[in-house]
């Protein structure tokens, strides 16, 4: 299994704009140009974050971007941080490939490298311990997340920060009544979601119930100095076409997800969110927006 920044998955405090996956079997490299595609439209909110973890975080030699996706982060990474290596480390070869032309496109391809392998196990294999290790809603599909934060601990140099995103709250774009169908739907929509989180947690190897509160998990893995930090994405209505692609393609795999559970109702109020010709649809609506909240945890190894 691969690990990404970006999912489309919503369930409480962890949504994330962009999980699509039915089961833990993903194939992350058909889903490369839409991974990359949402972590751009993030762009503004991880901009955001690692300005925050700048000043903190000054001048680190290694940065280890754990579960990177197609890589835009970790672009971002060597971008902020002008004197760093960056490693992007991801179970999907495929998706390596992209992050590594990414860093070309982008002229830091030179301080830029890859490590393909399952997480955490294959950060065995970095060279440097890192200063910086960053975990972008990827822990979370880890069966012993304690197990996993340990793990990254471990690889972190001395004085080195560890910084996971995880938890926030669930995205919102739509109003609470649209016009059509029973007010609330994205609200019941999270509760499907949120038992639907709860059953692909469950069901992944070696998984392990934990109370999901970061800074104690941090702490418990012998880290310190603990702080959270969450940070906004706030696209207004009327949104333009990107945004609204987003929308419609992030309902789309909603819907063929999880529609079995959800009332008659409701389904068909998503069939008309997303029939084109419908005038209630979300191609056409201009109360269309897009706003998202997702938190960032870090501590520091001890000197």
């Amino acid at each position: 299994m691969a690990y990404h920044h970006h999912h489309q998955h919503e369930h409480p405090g962890t949504d994330t704009g962009a999980d699509t996956h039915t089961h833990t079997d993903i194939d992350w490299a058909e889903m490369a140009a839409l991974l990359e595609s949402e972590a751009e439209l993030f762009t503004p909110l991880y901009e955001r974050a690692l300005g925050w973890l700048a000043k903190e975080v000054t001048e680190p030699g290694l940065i280890v971007d754990a579960g990177s996706g197609p890589g835009v982060i970790a672009c971002l990474f060597a971008e902020v941080f002008e004197g760093a290596r960056v490693v992007a480390a991801d179970g999907s070869a495929p998706l390596l490939e992209r992050a590594a032309e990414r860093a070309a496109r982008y002229g830091v391809g030179d301080r830029f490298g890859t490590l393909a392998g399952e997480l955490p196990g294959v950060l065995d294999e970095l060279e440097y311990p890192a200063d910086l290790l960053w975990a972008s809603r990827s822990v979370h599909h880890l069966g012993d997340q304690r197990a996993a934060l340990a793990a990254y601990a471990a690889r972190l140099a001395p004085g080195g920060t560890l910084a996971v995103m995880e938890g926030g709250l669930p995205t919102r774009f739509l109003p609470r009544d649209i016009g059509i169908g029973r007010p609330g739907l994205q609200a019941r929509m999270d509760a499907v979601e949120a038992d639907w989180f709860t059953r692909m947690r469950a069901e992944l190897p070696d998984s392990v119930a934990h109370t999901e509160d970061w800074p104690a998990l941090l702490t418990a893995v012998g880290l310190h100095h603990t702080r959270s930090r969450t940070f906004l994405l706030d696209l207004p209505a009327p949104a333009d076409d990107r945004v609204r692609a987003h929308v419609v393609e992030r309902l789309t795999r909603t819907r063929d997800r999880l529609s079995g559970e959800l009332d008659a109702d409701d389904r068909a109020t998503l069939d008309r969110l997303l029939d084109p010709a419908d005038e209630a649809s979300l191609h056409q609506r201009p109360d269309v927006f897009y706003l998202a909240a997702h938190t960032v945890h870090t501590a520091v190894r001890p000197v």
